[in-house]
């Protein structure tokens, strides 16, 4: 039992410390410019695909799968 919530507790560190936002990783890598825009266009289209997804898997509709959309878009691009 013991090992089971320490194998928990340190995958959920290493999912917590791997999830980072797009202005972050923009950041990191110093982007501007050009290279910036679209940097932060294609992560926002990822990161929209994916919260589809996950909406999906939720079996969310309507107005919620809207708004659990709109938030997770956001906490990913960093807004």
């Amino acid at each position: 039992m013991k090992r089971l919530l320490i194998a928990t507790a340190m995958s959920l560190y290493a999912v917590g410390a791997w999830a980072a936002t797009c202005k972050e990783e923009a950041t990191d890598k110093k982007l501007a410019g050009a290279a910036l825009n679209s940097f932060m266009k294609k992560c926002e289209k990822d990161a929209h695909t994916s919260c589809d997804t996950s909406a999906m898997d939720k079996k969310l509709a309507g107005a919620a799968k809207a708004s659990f959309t709109k938030k997770c878009v956001n906490d990913a691009v960093g807004q």
